[in-house]
């Protein structure tokens, strides 16, 4: 097995290293920016005046460097060779990372410290050396070495997960949410003590492990593709000043181009929310989450949404609370039972949708709410559907829906939450 670096790899390595010394060391050391990375590092990125949040200056130092990275095409290494990129893999995102590390402190490479920043939360210390990990099992399993594999960290072990929520949850010096987080050894994959409970969607916004009421009851809400809901974080690794990625506070602030409005996404009309009461003691939730809905709409397509969401308390440094994103997912009705086939609906007729959210690892703490939210768009992170039925990417117009969520004992939409029991219950 070869595990030199592949040499497109390392001439790209060069570029790198060339583009440095001529753009961003030279950045680095004027007007005494390098005060950004030494023993002033701290004080120097922090507003004091306003409340912690980061400094102007050190914000602006930051957008300079990605501005001059961004025009010399470095960040277009993982994109197709056809759109002007260099058909990166992960692998080769990794190398490129273990390298700027390997460099030390600096402009090029800010990963002083021990924290993982995800949008706008810092889950602790997260850090991986994958480059590490992979060769270590190579060598044991291709080379027949002697070494940690089967015995030591992260090896000692078939699965290592990296549970969220376990912090202070408060507002750290660059104005982030320390929502916490640590690695833990498992044996398989979902967790064979997994308690998979259903909570239902009930009338009023409840969201219980109890079945609806009998009767009928449903939510309407009015989906316009001209003004689709807007992406605020997710599982999103690309996009930068298009997409927030990672986990953020369901509010519009000015970081958001589509919704710069200080209103949270749960004010809207076309997001409708269902939430439990406060928890009375900690809940994990570690592994694959399903929503299952019964829906319908007066058009014979359209989308439906569902967002898993931690809602925080209010608290000094978060007045207003913070509603965490977690996961998400959309389906397009069309392909409601089989991907390789499209089946419109008929205007009016309830239909069963089941919406698959990426797994997660998160801790609800005692006094947090597990809320999930339905609607029918989240843009740009997915295109709008126009809800006219017409030909994917064909269409001439768009059309204004109803759609409506059932939450009655005869159509029981709930989301199914994999609960990992604390231990001893």
């Amino acid at each position: 097995m070869d595990f030199d670096i592949p040499k497109d790899l390392a001439e790209y390595l060069d570029e790198l290293d060339e583009f440095i010394e001529r753009e961003i060391k030279p950045l680095e050391q004027e007007n005494d920016n390098i005060r950004f990375f030494d023993h002033r590092r701290e004080d120097s990125r922090t507003d004091w005046e306003r409340g912690g949040l980061p400094n102007r200056e050190w914000e602006l130092l930051l957008h300079e460097a990605r501005r001059r990275a961004d025009a010399a095409g470095i960040y277009r290494y993982s994109w197709p060779k056809r759109w002007g990129g260099m058909d990166g893999s992960n692998l080769g995102m990794a190398i490129i990372r273990e390298h700027l590390a390997a460099k030390g402190l600096g402009l090029h490479c800010d990963l002083q410290t021990e924290h993982t920043i995800v949008g706008e939360m810092d889950v602790g210390d997260a850090r991986f050396d994958y480059v590490g990990l992979v060769q270590d099992w190579f060598d044991h399993f291709l080379k027949g070495k002697d070494n940690g594999v089967g015995k030591a960290p992260p090896f000692s072990s078939r699965v290592r997960v990296f549970v969220m929520g376990t912090g202070d949850h408060t507002k750290d010096a660059q104005g982030r949410m320390t929502h916490g987080g640590r690695w833990r050894d498992e044996r398989e994959w979902p967790l064979a003590r997994t308690r998979y409970t259903s909570y239902y969607l009930q009338r009023g916004g409840g969201l219980k492990t109890d079945l609806p009421e009998a009767g009928d009851h449903a939510t309407s809400f009015t989906f316009d593709p001209r003004d689709p809901v807007p992406t605020i974080g997710g599982n999103i690794s690309s996009g930068d000043g298009i997409l927030l990625q990672g986990g953020w506070d369901q509010r519009g602030s000015d970081t958001v181009w589509n919704w710069p409005r200080p209103v949270p996404l749960s004010a809207r009309p076309d997001v409708v929310v269902f939430q439990t009461p406060p928890l009375e003691t900690d809940v994990e939730v570690t592994g694959p989450i399903t929503v299952k809905l019964w829906a319908s709409s007066n058009r014979r397509d359209t989308d439906f949404t569902a967002k898993l969401i931690d809602v925080h308390p209010a608290s000094p440094d978060y007045p207003q609370g913070f509603d965490l994103n977690l996961e998400d997912g959309i389906i397009r009705a069309r392909f409601r039972d089989s991907l390789a086939r499209e089946l419109l609906m008929q205007p009016g007729t309830v239909y069963e949708f089941t919406i698959t959210l990426y797994p997660t690892s998160n801790v609800f703490r005692k006094g947090h709410r597990i809320r999930v939210d339905i609607s029918s768009s989240n843009f740009p992170r997915f295109d709008v559907n126009p809800n006219t039925g017409e030909p994917l990417n064909d269409n001439h117009g768009v059309l204004v829906a109803t759609n409506t969520i059932y939450h009655d004992r005869a159509h029981p939409s709930h989301v199914v939450l994999p609960i990992i029991p604390a231990p001893g219950r």
